[in-house]
């Protein structure tokens, strides 16, 4: 029986300006994002007459429509224009409600992988578009390093060389409480509290094009203007934060909408204590992973 088995990355913002509500109800962004060397892994094998199906032994992982790794594997169908039946396998390991990207993550993973199983019919290009119509942050997924996110997230452009250097390889940890935040909820305050919420595009633009042109390591770059409605009601995220701050020198940062944080590591920082610190403010179950910037 064909099958690939493909990577499917967690995602960081480490820059996150959302900058206005469009006409559409979605919001327009400027992010630096990067996919990170944890995820979750996709076992993909065709299964002639077997339809679509998946297995995952995470419990909350819905197995529905509204599984966008089913969503995905339907759409890659229509767009090829013949059946393909396929059952896909996740190990889940990225956390739900996190602000990490596992399910946008997950959506390419299938395309790419449903695309190397049927001999690679659609292009790049193609791929990008079915990508963009999953998700406003899918796309990024299709590129192997940091980009710069624009529009709803649709518009990706790869970071020149020498920006992308002072980010590969970067250590990260990390952390999620046990609660989630849900993504539209995070976006319905922020216009809730518009205009003062949002950070006008070409400020946003400004702020990047300084590090960018700069020779700054990242931690001069980290920013995110949806931490202050999820700090506001999730009073635990921004007390940790201070925490690490101020005990360990660390930059830290939630990533998206939350609720996962994280912090870029240095050599002289015991990641054993930021660890322990981490697990003493939000529990011995809190999600703690430590990894590198792709």
């Amino acid at each position: 029986m064909p099958s690939v088995e493909v990577f499917s990355p967690a995602k960081l913002n480490l820059f996150l300006a959302v900058t206005g509500r469009r006409s559409d109800g979605f919001h327009d962004l400027v992010s630096v994002v990067t996919p990170v060397r944890f995820g979750d892994k996709l076992k993909v094998e065709l299964v002639p007459g077997g339809g679509l199906s998946l297995a995952c032994e995470e419990p909350a992982l819905p197995r529905d429509e509204t599984n966008l790794i089913l969503r995905a594997a339907r759409l890659f169908v229509e767009a090829l224009g013949r059946p393909v039946d396929a059952r896909f396998i996740l190990e889940k390991r990225i956390p739900m409600g996190a602000g990490l990207g596992g399910g946008s993550s997950n959506a390419v993973a299938t395309l790419l992988a449903l695309n190397r199983l049927t001999g690679h019919p659609l292009s790049r290009a193609a791929l990008s578009s079915l990508s963009v119509k999953l998700g406003s942050d899918c796309a990024l997924f299709l590129h192997d390093a940091p980009v710069v996110m624009r529009g709803r997230g649709e518009r990706i452009e790869p970071l020149a060389t020498g920006a992308s250097s002072r980010l590969s390889g970067r250590r990260v940890l990390i952390f999620k409480p046990s609660f989630g935040i849900a993504t539209a909820w995070a976006y319905a305050r922020m216009a809730a509290g518009a205009p003062e919420s949002y950070l006008s595009a070409p400020e946003a633009e400004a702020k990047v094009a300084v590090w960018l042109a700069s020779a700054e390591p990242a931690e001069k770059l980290i920013f995110n203007n949806m931490e202050r409605p999820a700090f506001a009601k999730y009073v635990a995220l921004p007390t940790l934060l201070e925490r690490l701050r101020s005990e360990f020198g660390l930059a830290v940062a939630m990533s998206g909408s939350g609720s996962a944080c994280f912090a870029l590591l240095r050599d002289d920082v015991s990641v054993a204590k930021v660890r322990a610190c981490i697990q003493e403010g939000w529990g011995q179950h809190a999600f703690v992973m430590d990894t590198e910037i792709v």
